[in-house]
């Protein structure tokens, strides 16, 4: 079996990120690390204010994304 680092969380993310049910997304112009990047976020309201709530970060110059073997995403 392989291994995964895809959470159950990530999954129900993943899940309403797709159900037109749920509307509460945005793209959120962001820094990760220093690095210019964006973010999908989830909005709540909470009293007054909004809560933003990263839920993914685009991939970066300076990550390095590989699979489980090491194997960089480009290959």
């Amino acid at each position: 079996m392989a291994e995964t680092n895809i959470t159950p969380e990530h999954v129900s993310q993943f899940d309403a990120l797709r159900n037109p049910e749920y509307s509460n997304f945005c793209l959120f112009s962001c820094f990760m690390n220093g690095e210019p990047t964006t973010a999908i976020c989830a909005v709540t309201r909470s009293d007054q204010d909004f809560n933003i709530s990263p839920l993914f970060v685009a991939v970066t110059p300076g990550m390095s994304l590989t699979d489980h073997d090491g194997v960089p995403a480009d290959e």
